[in-house]
């Protein structure tokens, strides 16, 4: 709860700053009446109101679980990534528009030293926000300050090619170059609006993320304990920057049920100390069975019944089936 009212605050200012850098540009525009100025402008838009759209996202999922969300509100922020690269895309289209519009009228612009410098200072603020953004929606697990900061360095990408091009046009008064500018940062645009809807729609269908499950997994191995026989039917579905975890975890079949709480319990407090995220966990417990004892390292077993031949290694080409593991010679 804590990480997500800072996610909060981190959106706040960031809508406040996109106002601004969005006033800056249109001044730009006007002093310079440059059709890439424009585009960046048109951006702009876009980070004003998906700044909004991401900091009321912010706001609901940081809301404790209630009767009517047993699972909390984090899900509120894959919408809110879904609106932003919705926007995202609407911009590029409409660049892409504007840019067709103009095609074959008369080129020309205005202050372009103006213009640039005011359009380079925007630049360099984007990026920083942008780098603030994704070091903290990494660090929290939040997918709407991850979008807000990979927007921010989008913007930031495409301005400085605006800035290149605006040079070239300065030195050379070939001023088509603004058109040519303006259609390829449209197309630059659509593509990473597309990018986050693809992301988003992911965490709403509660797509299995890969990586996620990787680190994970890389965590359990790292500190694996003998009475971790088997894990099998291992998933996890993220809640804006809560994770929700469930899994079938093997123990010898003699411990009792506090015996077997205790694997579970350490399980639980090695992956959120080490992976840093809010998780909530679902272990179901299997008994070994005596196809086990050919995977199981616990040489101290008092109950063995074949011996120790290997222990598989748990990889996402292992943990994700639906059934305990066995050798070849031990499946019927």
């Amino acid at each position: 709860m804590e990480s997500a009212n800072y996610n909060f605050r981190v959106q706040k200012w960031i809508t406040v700053l996109s106002i601004v850098l969005f006033i800056s540009k249109v001044i730009a525009y006007y002093l310079t009446h440059s059709l890439a100025i424009l585009t960046d402008a048109l951006e702009s838009i876009v980070n004003v109101v998906a700044g909004g759209i991401g900091l009321y996202s912010l706001y609901v999922a940081a809301k404790p679980k209630d009767e009517d969300h047993p699972y909390g509100h984090g899900k509120a922020e894959f919408v809110s990534a879904a609106v932003e690269g919705t926007l995202i895309v609407a911009a590029g289209v409409l660049i892409l528009y504007e840019t067709g519009s103009n095609l074959f009228k008369p080129s020309s612009v205005g202050q372009l030293d103006s213009g640039l410098i005011m359009v380079a200072i925007t630049a360099v603020i984007n990026f920083i926000a942008g780098a603030v953004c994704l070091q903290i929606g990494l660090r929290n697990k939040s997918l709407a300050l991850l979008a807000t900061g990979k927007h921010l360095q989008t913007d930031t990408y495409s301005t400085i090619a605006i800035i290149v091009g605006l040079l070239i046009m300065l030195f050379t008064k070939l001023f088509w170059i603004d058109k040519l500018i303006a259609f390829v940062m449209s197309l630059y645009i659509i593509y990473n609006g597309y990018q986050i809807i693809r992301q988003s729609l992911a965490g709403i269908m509660d797509e299995q993320d890969m990586k996620l499950l990787q680190e994970i997994l890389d965590i359990i191995n790292e500190k694996r304990r003998v009475n971790w026989i088997d894990l099998h039917n291992f998933r996890i579905i993220k809640y804006g920057s809560h994770l929700h975890i469930d899994c079938h975890l093997t123990v010898p079949w003699y411990l009792n049920v506090h015996e077997a709480q205790v694997e579970i319990d350490t399980m639980i407090d090695l992956i959120t100390t080490r992976s840093g995220a809010a998780v909530e966990f679902f272990v179901h417990t299997d008994p070994c069975m005596p196809f086990s004892c050919r995977l199981c390292n616990k040489f101290s077993c008092p109950v063995r019944q074949h011996p120790f031949e290997h222990q598989v290694k748990w990889s996402l080409d292992t943990v994700l089936a639906n059934q305990m593991h066995r050798l070849k010679k031990d499946f019927p």
